[in-house]
């Protein structure tokens, strides 16, 4: 049996522990006592407790995230009550800051704060050897306990064993691998955690991508980078594109975050050589509004943001996925609508519209008192009014996010949902936002619930909306909703749509989603409906 056990619980199945692996890799002589254990939130605490304690552990150790600490405490609850001596360490962001305070520290016997590659080792190696807590040794000395709370010093990646051997070929076939090749970020965001993350540091390029060609070898067929501001060194990040060119295969996917405004010619020069679809780009635009971005610290130049953006468009088959946060201190509803109307402008693929989350540590909090920001106590923390935005507002936001998540984002109605805001026969004929608002309030209207709802009948009520809210052409919008329904490889139409499509050729079919990438992107490539 062994002595540690590491364990999580994922958002989801098809997300690998990143952390866990890194914690293994570096338990040193400790490793052969060692087992991961991952599991997802949507298991019961009680069955992922009954499955650490078969292991018959002495230390349990866990990694605490904002989307897993609400059964992560619970978890410990049992853990303790059915087994006390069983010693339960904790790290990951989660619990990396205002600690004291959370009922999951309370119960646990020992928090590591911040990057705890190594210090997790060490921790283990002190409560393995058997000691008291404290008290006279025979020669005269004392045993210290450790604290219960251990900041951690950040480690240099020349002292890391890097994780990726630990990612089985099970991992490989059915799950998103996570790699990174630095930490950190340079900038100051007062909303993120990577702010006070600083310095950046650098994986040894030769090790690193040595590593990455060992994964891809094995069957890798996406790899999710989550490095914070992958094109900061244009040298590294080019030289790391050029491998992924050049291993590039039909099913292979890259997942990179990037800097907006920083695409120079020597990365724009690799990039535009990659096929459409290996790529994607996750851009953190989060406001448009420049006062706000001052406010909160975001240093952003516009306008080569749109330029990269319509450079990436135009010359590329980069899979762009933009951020946007509602809810920023001193940004009203109409200069949020304005930021997002200026995306649409730049046709990303997705946009994901979030609601502004007060992370533990995170200095946003200092405009809490001159902007009446109150946030949810709860996971994710997110924002629930403030002054500029009531508590209706920031629901009907909340709403129109999940909305625009299940028809904006989805690639289930890529051509379909700009005849929100576009006549076919006259161009724009609405703000994106503001469409997109009417639609997502006449949609819960109807249906009372932003989840669980069939993609026909959400096809359904869009088509309803378009044909007689807005009075679009009934011909033109069946046609238009049906080529999408294609799109998923679907070849039969859904009832409603087939009295509208009799004067079609029975075999007249649109655009597949490409085999091999991640299902949403699949439907993605070849475009995104003209914005």
């Amino acid at each position: 049996m062994p002595d540690i056990v590491l364990g999580t619980l994922n958002a989801k199945f098809i997300h690998a522990a990143f952390g866990l692996r890194y914690l293994f890799a570096n338990l040193g002589e400790l490793q052969p006592r060692a087992v991961l254990a991952e599991y997802d939130i949507n298991q019961r605490p009680l069955d992922v407790a009954e499955a650490l304690l078969a292991h018959r552990p002495r230390i349990i150790g866990l990694g605490i995230y904002i989307w897993n600490v609400a059964p992560a405490t619970e978890l410990v609850a049992l853990l303790k009550r059915l087994c006390p001596d069983v010693i339960i360490i904790l790290g990951g962001p989660e619990v990396s800051y205002e600690t004291e305070p959370q009922p999951i520290v309370q119960l646990a016997d020992h928090v590591i704060t911040g990057e705890a590659d190594l210090e997790f080792a060490r921790l283990c190696r002190t409560l393995l050897e058997h000691r008291p807590p404290a008290g006279p040794e025979p020669d005269g000395g004392v045993t210290v306990a450790p604290p219960k709370i251990i900041p951690a010093p950040l480690p240099e990646f020349s002292q890391l064993k890097m994780p990726y051997e630990f990612y089985t070929d099970a991992d490989l076939a059915h799950r998103v691998i996570y790699v990174e090749a630095s930490r950190g970020c340079p900038f100051s965001c007062e909303f993120c955690l990577s702010s006070l993350d600083i310095p950046v540091r650098a994986v040894p390029l030769p090790e690193f991508l040595a590593a990455m060609d060992r994964l891809l070898e094995r069957g890798a067929a996406q790899l999710k980078f989550v490095d914070r501001t992958f094109n900061l060194n244009v040298n590294t990040s080019r030289a790391i594109l050029e491998f992924c060119l050049a291993r590039w295969r039909p099913g292979r996917f890259f997942h990179f975050e990037m800097v907006p405004d920083r695409l120079p010619e020597a990365l724009r020069e690799v990039i535009a050589r990659f096929p459409p679809g290996a790529l994607q780009f996750e851009v953190g635009v989060q406001t448009f509004d420049e006062p706000t971005a001052t406010r909160i610290s975001r240093r952003q130049d516009y306008a080569r943001l749109e330029e990269n953006f319509r450079w990436l468009r135009a010359h590329t088959g980069v899979h762009l996925h933009a951020d946007l946060i509602a809810g920023l201190p001193g940004e009203s509803l109409a200069q949020f609508a304005a930021g997002f109307d200026r995306l649409i402008a730049l046709a990303p693929q997705e946009i994901q519209v979030g609601i502004l989350k007060r992370l533990r540590g995170t200095p946003i909090v200092r405009h809490d008192a001159d902007w009446g920001m109150t946030y949810n106590p709860h996971p994710p923390y997110e924002i629930l009014q403030n002054k500029l935005l009531n508590f209706a507002t920031v629901q009907r936001l909340r709403r129109f996010a999940r909305y625009w998540d299940l028809v904006g984002n989805s690639g289930n109605f890529i051509e379909t949902t700009p005849l929100l805001w576009r006549d076919p026969a006259g161009g724009v004929v609405a703000s994106p936002f503001h469409a997109f608002w009417r639609w997502s309030e006449w949609l819960f209207q109807r249906m009372g619930r932003t989840d669980s709802i069939a993609l026909a009948r959400l096809a359904e009520l869009l088509f309803q909306h378009l044909t007689t809210e807005l009075a679009r052409d009934t011909r033109i919008t069946a046609e238009t909703l049906w080529r999408d329904w294609q799109r998923g490889g679907r070849t039969d139409p859904p009832g409603f749509l087939r009295p509208h499509l009799a004067h079609l050729p029975v075999r007249e079919r649109a655009p597949r989603r490409r085999a091999g990438l991640p299902r949403r992107q699949g439907r993605h490539v070849g475009g995104m409906g003209e914005a």
